[in-house]
């Protein structure tokens, strides 16, 4: 056990935790107030969506958002999203979004929870004043879901995409 967590009288009267509760790397910094936990946990969902309702929004026909794969070509043609534009997140640019309206949303997703680049492909849209949010799970959480990949020959760009619905 790290010595910050080691049980100790400073430690445990430093804990709000229910008398006789271990200390623990989960106990050892109490949660949130439940209002402050609502306000983060609320507010999340203005940043993030999960596989699951995109493939629900992208299935219905008209899901209102442009699914971005920010991953490089190679990987995008390797496995993607169906229904996803693979726009690298170093490449996203304003001329690369000109067929698209201002108050498009984009959703971006990357390999997975291990990868950053969902999260550096939407800070490249909300600098360029765009709706953002991320696809949190990426191709790991998709195909956890159960959900198939497509590949193609060659990725799609923005410019071969249907203006959204």
């Amino acid at each position: 056990m790290p010595p910050e967590l080691s049980p100790s009288a400073n430690t445990a009267d430093a804990i709000d935790a229910t008398p006789g509760a271990a200390v623990n790397a989960v106990t050892a910094v109490p949660a949130a107030a439940s209002a402050a936990a609502l306000a983060h946990f609320e507010s999340s969902l203005s940043f993030e969506t999960d596989c699951w309702d995109v493939h629900d929004a992208l299935a219905s026909g008209a899901p209102g958002f442009v699914l971005l794969d920010v991953r490089s070509p190679a990987l995008y043609a390797s496995g993607h999203v169906p229904g996803a534009i693979n726009l690298p997140h170093g490449k996203i640019v304003t001329s690369k979004l000109a067929a698209y309206p201002l108050d498009t949303l984009f959703v971006t997703y990357c390999a997975g929870p291990h990868c950053n680049g969902a999260a550096r492909g939407a800070i490249r849209l909300a600098r360029l004043g765009r709706p953002v949010k991320i696809m949190i799970g990426g191709i790991t959480g998709w195909l956890d879901e159960g959900f198939a990949l497509a590949t193609t020959p060659r990725a799609a760009s923005p410019a071969d995409a249907a203006m959204p619905g």
